[in-house]
């Protein structure tokens, strides 16, 4: 076999091509996207709180202890709502402070319902295990409210709130540091009670004005305006814890040298429930009263 190595090729004869790689059609080269950068987030600036949004502070606080008042507290609230609601006053001035020791008639419950119905704004409930006393449940409430101005009263529908204009109208005028509703004068008066209830009341008021000297027409009344200095000065001096602890107070804030006034009020017997003044109560009363007349 003859090798063709090195023979040069046929005169005119050219070696074919290589085949040439395919050229891309000429077109619109495709943009290759750019990588967006991303943007540097702006921080957010804080939204400020509204002052709205802050509990705003009343100029008065009524405190209101209960015990089985199922029935009155609901009636004592609308009549407070609807004298605070007459200018020059109104119901923003004003904070309803139920203290409520768990009562077994449901008053708790009632409690809730209405401060769901009038707005916290304007009730509030401090609710405790039991029944611990009067005196601790106005200086617990006292703790947690910073008005100015303190009035307490009965929830029994004894006190009618119709007087507060004119106990807060007195004490703006004269300049007093407490004004307190009287049975006994400036047209006071009672109603609903019978002679024995009359008489044990006056028996009770004149025993201490004839010991104490307070220079108070009705040293055992609960109906009272206070500036809330005047109690905080005074509350820690306290040691009476029941019926006898609104005597006391009036008795150290007179010894203090407070400017008292007072306002006649009518004074009307409960239509609901129980009244909660017993034998108990009036032995507890008799041994005040003479603790405070070799103390005070």
């Amino acid at each position: 076999m003859v090798s063709t190595r090195g023979k040069p090729s046929p005169r005119g004869r050219s070696p074919s091509p290589k085949p040439e790689a395919a050229k891309p059609k000429r077109g619109k080269a495709k943009a290759t996207p750019k990588k967006a950068t991303p943007k540097k987030a702006t921080p957010k600036k804080p939204r400020s709180k509204s002052p709205a949004a802050a509990p705003s502070v009343p100029k008065y606080t009524i405190i209101l202890p209960v015990y089985n008042e199922a029935s009155n507290l609901p009636i004592i609230t609308h009549l407070i709502h609807e004298t605070f609601s007459a200018p020059p006053l109104s119901p923003a001035d004003v904070r309803v402070l139920v203290v409520e020791d768990n009562s077994p008639d449901g008053t708790r419950e009632i409690a809730r319902q209405l401060r769901e119905s009038y707005g916290p704004g304007f009730i509030q409930v401090l609710e405790r295990s039991g029944k611990l006393g009067l005196g601790t449940a106005y200086m617990d409430a006292l703790s947690l409210t910073s008005s100015p101005y303190i009035v307490l009263m009965d929830a029994d529908l004894s006190h009618h709130p119709k007087f507060l204009p004119s106990m807060i109208s007195k004490m703006s005028s004269e300049d007093l540091d407490v004004v307190t509703g009287t049975r006994y004068r400036l047209g006071g008066g009672v109603a609903g009670w019978d002679f024995r209830r009359k008489l044990m009341s006056k028996g009770a008021n004149f025993l201490a004005d004839f010991l104490l000297r307070p220079g108070v027409s009705d040293l055992t009344g609960s109906y009272r305006l206070y500036k809330r200095e005047v109690l905080e000065k005074v509350f820690p001096k306290i040691v009476s814890k029941g019926y006898v602890f609104q005597m006391e107070v009036m008795v150290r804030i007179v010894d203090a040298g407070y400017k008292v006034g007072e306002v006649g009020i009518s004074f009307v017997d409960r239509i609901y429930g129980e009244s909660k003044l017993g034998a108990g109560e009036v032995v507890g009363y008799l041994k005040g009263l003479a603790w405070l007349f070799f103390t005070t």
